[in-house]
């Protein structure tokens, strides 16, 4: 959990214009060594490109996919008006806040609670706005204008600590402005969209109280528990230039407890500690925090609407996850009125999280923490006969994977029995998050990951997939029916499945490789790998499954996962190819159920095969048609993932990792002729920094951070050099690929520079120029 003393404790104790050269003699931020191979990053490229990117408002928003958030992953804030009346909304919520009634299930005994919002009730009519969330600071500052006067405001949600903070400097017409606080009704969200389960019901109202200078809102739970709402309004007067300025400071948490009575207690020592300390003050170590966040790797392309998106969905991620948090809900921390108030397994997770790793952000990975943590409550949600060597995560869990009792069926456990229903057998979930935990491993070589989390989970989970293999009169393994997500048909031989698995097996093989682990299975998982029927494909690619052809409108891609995201089938040969570009193809044509993820996976599929101009207008389309005014998304409630694996498909289009080799810039569009990426995390843990100008790839550079085994596809034209960070002549040779890739040897620590031949060019990390104008995020007219 976010400290709540230790921040505290500590504190006690203009944009530039993107493209905008830097500074002639700056400071460096990252290394002191001078030799001719060291790359140079200067501060002022992070800080053109983050104040560049800032969100705006000249407009009132008048809903949360308009309005500024801000988030810590636990606490989150969305700000627009408030429905029906004059006031503002800002919204509290914690990604904490549950019910704990599992009798009635994820979606309704085990949901996310809503916990309620604050209004800023101000004395006349709002007439204007002027506010801007800086991503810099992951601050929002501004102004409200009414009939009676102006509110100056400064808000945010500490990085370290969970409060929100919001400091009011009204004139003398808004002296009277107010906030009051609206308890939500703790009830599952999916209340306004289904049926009530059987004798499930609301637990009671909050009960206000007064704590000396602080007041709090406490929400007893039926189950037992309670999750409360602790604030403090202060009013403090300091000198200005006519006279004295006086300044309100409202500061809120909010703390669950289950199936103890100790909410009350953080909340209020929470609230007290914050308030106790000046804003600046507090703001000090949180504007710290957001610096080091963002100097972790650097990315910009002349696309400024994209390259604006790109640091939001940064900035967005560190809102909504940490690695201690819970794994992001369909809604991240900003809980609003969904069918959907749980966490969802069969995409929704996979896709918010890939980002982290390109970015640089392992620091942000829940998923790997809580399924180690919490690995046995996936062994209980497989059926009692297979829980011996078995494990499987459902469709939809609470902040501790339990699933309850939701399945039809009343049985107690969530993942499905292949060729029964009901349950819907959707097998596959938890070998595709497992794929989230192997990146992590891949993008580190974290020897611990691998051997405490994927490899004894992994195991666990093609074990379950093992039980019902059986061959079939053709002498090929075949699985019975199971789910393909959303498709919405059962099938034999599912492509989800099946792909799956193969990447399981050969994964778990290649894993007690590594780990020098001797497996009784070991014979299994090859036979499966040689004996496994082929993917079931007809005329217009892969299908759902065996006699399931992929034949209406579907907005998921779980048929192709072999292509995307577990890179086992890549094109290597003509053949290969025409099958990914006419699965593709025909996937997208079905145009009634596409949504947003449809054309995030469709600009990877294309990054995949090089090309860039494709994916750059599935991105489009995508900004188009379904990203709301600030990056958020919806369906038919919030839904968090595809936004942020959006960023994923741009990581695709300016490097690629799998197989072994890293790819450098392979999937640009044309009009993208400069790009400029550092310390860009790839598979073997290695930190990739290079310069793309004038339409040719000028310099590479690697620094290997476990000593693994290193192909580079550099794309650099003609002969090269390759150099080690003193300049000094590094061997290589050509990786035999055909593509120009050469091999390296680089032990823990060391670099690699690669230039054309006689190429000297300056190693400066700097923004490019955009190719044209572009209006900022937000409601900026």
């Amino acid at each position: 959990m976010l400290a709540t003393g230790t921040a505290l404790g500590s504190a006690l104790g203009g944009a530039l214009a993107l493209g905008t050269a830097a500074p002639a003699h700056p400071s460096p931020t990252d290394g002191t060594d001078t030799a001719d191979t060291e790359v140079t990053a200067y501060a002022d490229s992070w800080r053109t490109v983050l104040d560049d990117a800032d969100l705006v408002w000249r407009r009132l928003p008048t809903a949360w996919f308009e309005g500024p958030f801000l988030g810590n992953g636990f606490l989150g804030t969305g700000v627009y008006a408030e429905p029906g009346g004059t006031a503002v909304r800002f919204t509290v919520q914690h990604s904490e806040v549950q019910d704990h009634r599992p009798e009635f299930g994820s979606l309704f005994g085990l949901a996310r609670l809503p916990v309620g919002h604050f209004t800023l009730e101000p004395v006349g009519t709002v007439t204007a706005v002027d506010w801007r969330l800086r991503l810099r600071g992951a601050e929002l500052t501004g102004t409200l204008t009414t009939t009676a006067g102006t509110l100056r405001l400064r808000a945010f949600v500490h990085s370290t600590t969970p409060v929100l903070t919001v400091e009011l400097t009204p004139d003398d017409g808004e002296r009277a402005a107010r906030w009051v606080f609206h308890p939500a009704v703790a009830v599952s969200p999916r209340a306004a969209f289904r049926p009530l389960p059987e004798g499930y019901r609301a637990n009671p109202p909050a009960v206000v109280e007064r704590h000396g200078e602080v007041t709090a809102a406490v929400q007893p739970l039926l189950a037992g528990g309670e999750h409360v709402t602790a604030w403090r309004e202060r009013t403090t007067r300091r000198p200005g230039p006519d006279g004295h300025i006086r300044t309100r400071t409202l500061q809120v948490t909010v703390a669950h407890s289950f199936p103890r009575t100790t909410a009350r207690q953080r909340a209020l020592r929470t609230v007290r500690r914050a308030s106790a300390v000046p804003y600046d003050v507090l703001m000090a170590p949180h504007r710290a925090w957001w610096d080091r966040y963002y100097r972790r790797s650097f990315l910009s392309l002349p696309d400024a609407r994209l390259q604006r998106f790109h640091w939001i969905q940064l900035y967005k991620a560190a809102s909504a996850a940490r690695r201690d948090a819970p794994v992001m809900a369909t809604c991240g921390p900003w809980l609003e009125p969904t069918p959907w108030p749980a966490t969802w397994w069969n995409l929704n997770v996979q896709l918010a999280y890939w980002l982290i790793h390109g970015s640089n952000h392992l620091e942000l990975d829940a998923v790997t923490r809580a399924l180690g943590e919490f690995r046995d409550q996936l062994t209980a949600e497989v059926a009692p006969a297979y829980r011996a060597d078995s494990a499987g995560i459902p469709r939809t869990t609470d902040t501790r994977l339990v699933n309850g009792g939701a399945t039809p069926s009343g049985q107690g456990y969530g993942v499905g029995i292949p060729g029964q229903n009901p349950p819907t057998p959707e097998v596959g979930n938890l070998t595709w998050a497992l794929h989230n935990v192997w990146l992590s491993y891949r993008h580190t070589m974290d020897a611990s990951i691998l051997r405490d989390t994927l490899f004894p989970l992994l195991r666990r989970a093609v074990s379950y997939y093992l039980h019902f293999l059986a061959p079939g009169p053709d002498g090929k393994l075949h699985l019975p029916r199971t789910f393909s997500p959303e498709y919405g048909v059962d099938a034999p031989d599912c492509n989800y499945d099946l792909m799956l698995l193969r990447w399981g097996c050969r994964t778990l093989l290649e894993s007690a490789a590594e780990l020098g682990v001797v497996d009784p299975l070991a014979d299994r998982w090859r036979e499966v790998l040689a004996r496994l029927t082929p993917y079931p494909v007809d005329a217009g690619g892969f299908m759902i499954g065996a006699g399931v052809p992929f034949a209406r409108s579907h907005r998921h891609y779980s048929h192709l996962l072999a292509v995307y995201p577990l890179y086992e089938i890549t094109g290597r040969t003509p053949d290969e190819r025409a099958l990914i570009e006419r699965s593709l193809r025909h996937w997208v044509a079905f145009e009634g159920a596409l949504q947003g993820y449809t054309f995030t996976g469709a600009a990877s599929i294309s990054a995949l095969l090089g090309k860039g101009e494709d994916a750059l207008r599935h991105l489009e389309r995508l900004l188009s048609r379904f990203i709301r005014p600030n990056t958020l998304y919806q369906e038919s409630g919030p839904v968090i993932e595809t936004p942020l694996s959006a960023s994923q498909s741009l990581h695709d289009m300016v490097c690629q990792s799998w197989g072994g080799v890293v790819r450098v810039f392979p999937a640009l569009p044309a009009a993208w002729r400069e790009v400029t990426v550092h310390d860009f995390r790839t598979q073997g843990a290695f930190l990739l920094s290079a310069v793309r100008e004038e339409g040719r790839t000028r310099w590479v550079r690697l620094r290997s951070e476990a000593g693994a085994p290193c192909v580079v596809r550099h794309g650099i034209e003609g002969p090269v050099e390759v150099r080690d960070r003193r300049g000094r002549p590094l061997r290589h040779e050509d990786a035999g690929t055909g593509d120009g890739a050469i091999r390296l040897r680089l032990g823990r620590g060391d670099t690699a520079l690669i230039t054309r031949a006689g190429d000297r060019p300056a190693l400066r990390i700097a923004p490019v120029r955009p190719n044209g104008p572009a209006a900022p995020w937000g409601l900026p007219g």
